[in-house]
This record gives C-alpha cells, structure tokens and sequence, in this order.
C-alpha cells in the first residue's frame, strides 16, 4: 500500500490539472442534480427504514424475554444483531453526516441524534466527519488508516511489535465500538504526557465516552437481561452476541471501503493547496465499492457504494445506488478504476495487506523511495508524467 507519490507507475499520470477540474465539475453537476431532487419518496424511505429497525429491535428484545429456550435465544439473538447492524450503518451513521437536515424534522437531524452505539455522537462526528473525510488516505492524517494500532504502509518503518497487528485488528473488530470511542478520544496521543491527561478538553470528552459507556452497559447488560426474569443470564449473553456481530459486521465493511487491493494512499504534501477538483479525485482514488443486492446495500448502510459516500458524504443513502453508474462512467472516461467486489474479496484483500504489512518490507519494497518534502505545484503534485496521454484519447 505505498503511496502514490512513490509508485513507479502512477494511475493518474495521464491526467492534465485541466482534465481533473473538468472532473470535479462534472461531478458538482452529480451532486446538484440529485440535492435539488430531493423530497417525498427519500424521505418516506428513512422513516421507513426507522421503522422497520425499531420494530424489529422491540420484537427480538421481546423474544428474548424467552431466551432461556434455545430456539428463542437463536431467534432473539440473530434480529437484535441485524436491528443494532441496521441503526449503526443505514442510521445512525447516515444520519449524523446531516444526510436528512433538510428534512428539518427534529427526530432525524444530524444535531440531536444519539446512537447505539459507545462513542458519543458529538466526538463521532468530530473524529469521522471533519477529519476522516477531510484527509482520506493521507497517511499521517487520516486515522481510519490503521486505527492508530497497525501499519499500513510500506513506506512506515517496521517494528517488532506490528508482528501482533493481526491479532490486534482482530480484538479491534469484535470490541469495535470501544475502539472507535478511544480512537475519538485520541486516547493513545493524549495519554502520553502529563499535560495532555489534565488537559480540560480531553478529560470533558473522556467523561462523556464514559458516560455513554456506562448507559449502553446498564441498557444491554443490566435492564433488559432484568426483564427477561429467569432468562437474565441468556438474554445478556444473547445482548453480547448481538453487540460482537454488529461490531465485527461494521468493521469488516468499513475495511473493505479504504485498505483493499486497488486503494490508493497519499502523502501529507500532496494535500496542500488542494483543489476541488483534486479532492474529488483523491477520495475517488481512495475509495472501494462492495457489489451485492439490494440487502446488502441496506445491511452496509450503502457504505457498499463507499467511493459514492466519499464523493457525496451529506447525500441520502438511498441515491447513491442511482448515481453509481454516473460516477463508473466518469472512472471509465478518464482512464481511472472503480475498485469494487464481492464482500469475501473485498475483506479477504484487506486482511491480506494487514498480514503483509506485519511483516518486514522484502525485496523493491525494502527500498524506500524519496519523495519531496515541501508541497509540490497543484500542477504535479501527483507526479503526473512529463508527457501525459492527450486528453482527448482518454475520454473516448
């Protein structure tokens, strides 16, 4: 996964500054089309959604006051597990990226909505909105890569210590909440220094994950398993389970949206003096896709169609199944990949790179190679090659 101010061979080399700010036009066009149609039919869709997850949360829950009998727990267990999948992805997450403000309804407004969820929304919202989307797949910048706890470029120098990355990522995917609230919290830069630990900031934001920490334990592990009378030590387990599989479900797709095979990483210069053309390309370039049916799409939160997400984070979910082939056609015009595969792929070639990356760099890779240390010309900041293939042949 170097990145790709390193490579030898640049996927964007064809490119002219003229040709990527056509892009970014063609895509605002995109984007304007679908934020102007929005209305009725998207909004019926969300409520919709809210509605099928609450009832089928409030059925499972009900079904597991019986959770002492086996086919109850096996019942119980698998909706709450798809109901907190569903408030998690199609949600709570499309909802605090302000996809439904302009619905200006109080109950869905990216402002007042609290998730299942164990990092507040507030430090979410932070974390992921602001600073992931900004700076997607700049190493050094954006956290999403790596959580803090992995390698994930060759050009990273290598420790004894990543050797156990595997292991991490994997206790990271099943308490993956957590690690999101910590990773929120920067928790490993702000426990590092005595001044950093006092800061007000910090221990304001450590108290609220606590907080919410401690309302989602006394929800999952204490009221509900109280309901259910003889079926207290079943239904907390079956409340573990749920929690787990939502938890390994979200991180596996959001692995599969940044750190698969075709992913491209950037470096911190390339980003400065960025233009808007130059944004869309890179979250095109740092992108993949999930195929699937229409299932899937909901089961992902439509983070299925991730390059869609990153391109349009405030757009309804439910539209960017509409413009996909747009975006695919504009890929195909301009010489660039849409990197997209089944599920299995997809989380198959992200877990590979984690191995991999746990290990020395051998052979070419074991050669770092230089980049330029201040920000390069918005003209070759990319590296483009000194004689780009003519525009015109490209876009045919």
């Amino acid at each position: 996964m170097t990145t790709i101010q390193r490579k030898k061979s640049n996927p964007i080399a064809h490119l002219t500054p003229e040709d990527i700010e056509q892009i970014g036009i063609e895509l605002d066009a995109i984007r304007d089309e679908v934020m102007g149609s929005r209305g009725e039919k998207d909004a019926a869709y969300i409520r919709r959604v809210i509605a099928w997850q609450r009832g089928l949360e409030l059925g499972s829950r009900g079904v597991l006051l019986f959770s002492l009998f086996p086919p109850a727990w096996l019942v119980g267990t698998a909706g709450l597990s798809v109901a907190k999948i569903l408030e998690n992805m199609e949600i709570g997450h499309n909802i605090m990226h302000g996809q439904w403000d302009w619905m200006r309804d109080p109950k869905i407004h990216s402002t007042k909505w609290e998730w299942d969820h164990a990092s507040p929304a507030e430090q979410w919202k932070h974390s992921h909105n602001e600073l992931h989307h900004t700076y997607t797949n700049v190493v050094g910048r954006d956290n999403d890569l790596g959580y803090g706890i992995m390698r994930v470029d060759e050009d990273q120098k290598w420790h004894p210590a990543h050797l156990g990355q595997p292991f991490y990522n994997f206790v990271n995917a099943c308490f993956f909440e957590y690690g999101i609230a910590a990773y929120d919290l920067e928790l490993g830069k702000n426990l590092q220094t005595k001044e950093r630990r006092r800061d007000p900031k910090f221990r304001a934001a450590l108290k609220g994950v606590r907080r919410k920490i401690g309302k989602q334990m006394l929800k999952d592990y204490v009221v509900h398993p109280a309901l259910s009378g003889p079926s207290f030590l079943h239904t907390i387990a079956a409340n573990f389970t749920a929690n787990v599989v939502r938890n390994i479900w979200a991180h596996s797709v959001i692995m599969c949206g940044h750190f698969p095979n075709g992913v491209e990483t950037f470096e911190k210069t390339s980003i400065e003096g960025e233009t808007r053309g130059e944004w869309y390309l890179r979250q095109m370039l740092g992108s993949a896709n999930i195929s699937g049916s229409k299932a899937m799409h909901l089961m992902t939160g439509n983070l299925s169609h991730q390059i869609e997400h990153h391109l349009f984070p405030d757009m309804p979910s439910n539209r960017y199944k509409e413009i996909a082939p747009k975006i695919q056609d504009l890929f195909q015009r301009y010489g660039l990949s849409y990197t997209s595969g089944p599920l299995p792929k997809q989380v198959a070639s992200a877990w590979y790179k984690v191995f991999r990356l746990a290990l020395p760099n051998r052979g070419e890779a074991a050669v770092r190679r230089p980049v330029e240390k201040k920000a390069p010309a918005v003209a070759n900041r990319w590296r483009r090659a000194e004689n780009p293939v003519p525009a015109a042949t490209v876009h045919q």
